[in-house]
């Protein structure tokens, strides 16, 4: 089974992270790989992509005309991919040596359409004190008991999720008007063509928490002010999600669910046990967050509900 993967970039100011992103793949312990570079129209940056991988036998690449936005050069990088599998990083991660393997794994082991893996944080200026591991997924990191091993689930980060390349493109790749642009920086493209997947074909996409790449996260993403940013923008794109497709709703009550009938009560077993002031402001945060995403929400509805 022959996997692809699409790495895609476009800022020059992200060239030495991408080229980290790029070494992780082809240092891969999966043999039979194809490596698709994608750069999204940025000339400056084609050209020294050419320079450092264009003549490597197991790397093709190619740039967009102009700026298309990270969706669109995803699904260009599968259309240009030959692999049975095609898979997605992201240009600010790493995957670890065994991570194509593991994905491998899981399509030689099961009929699965889509498989997806687990996001750790690579933290560059350390862990935010304030921030509870609930709300990891704010800077694309999988929160505990995101799901279990082998569950099936609507979608993983993009940054790490495979297809099989055949149903992929049969879906017709990533919905380009989701996904950050040069433009604007919005969100749940993973989400959409998860539900896409389900309702194509009613399945969902396989988790492997063995399959792992590391999300960096940079100090401005640490940062209480873009913290709260995101957290509205995620409250946008979920209601965006929504009205795209009313069942995945279900996905995000069930976070809500999941964190008010298990992560709150545990997170008060733990300050009545060892009581501490950090433990007590990410208490808090979990209902700073949850208010702000859902102001997000409806700020989004409402615009839609004018015509906006």
């Amino acid at each position: 089974m022959q996997v692809s993967v699409v790495v895609c970039t476009y800022a020059p100011e992200r060239y030495d992270d991408f080229v980290e992103a790029v070494e992780s793949v082809l240092e891969q312990t999966y043999d039979s790989l194809e490596v698709v570079l994608v750069v999204d129209g940025t000339e400056e940056v084609y050209e020294q992509v050419q320079s450092d991988f264009g003549a490597l036998e197991n790397v093709v690449t190619h740039c967009n005309d102009e700026n298309r936005g990270v969706s669109a050069s995803r699904t260009t990088g599968a259309e240009l991919a030959s692999g049975d599998v095609v898979a997605f990083i992201d240009d600010d991660a790493i995957a670890e040596p065994n991570w194509a393997a593991e994905l491998v794994a899981v399509y030689e082991s099961t009929d699965a359409l889509a498989v997806g893996g687990r996001m750790v944080g690579e933290w560059l200026a350390g862990r935010p004190w304030f921030l509870p591991e609930e709300f990891y997924w704010l800077v694309g990191v999988t929160y505990p008991g995101f799901a279990e091993d082998g569950a099936e689930v609507r979608n993983t980060f993009e940054s790490n999720i495979s297809f099989r390349r055949d149903v992929f493109l049969e879906l017709g790749g990533f919905d380009p008007d989701l996904g950050p642009t040069a433009d604007e920086y919005s969100h749940s493209e993973g989400a959409e063509i998860g539900a896409r997947l389900r309702a194509t074909y009613g399945r969902g996409v396989v988790y492997t928490a063995d399959a792992v790449v590391r999300h960096k996260v940079f100090e401005h993403r640490i940062q209480f002010s873009w913290l709260c940013k995101r957290a509205f923008e995620q409250g946008q794109s979920k209601r965006a999600m929504e009205r795209r497709d009313a069942a995945s709703a279900g996905e995000e009550y069930g976070y809500l669910r999941m964190l008010f009938t298990q992560h709150v009560p545990r997170r008060i077993r733990q300050l009545l046990q060892s009581p501490s002031s950090a433990a007590v402001v990410q208490f808090l945060m979990m209902f700073v967050f949850t208010l702000i995403v859902g102001v997000g929400y409806v700020h989004s509805a409402a615009m839609a509900f004018r015509g906006e």
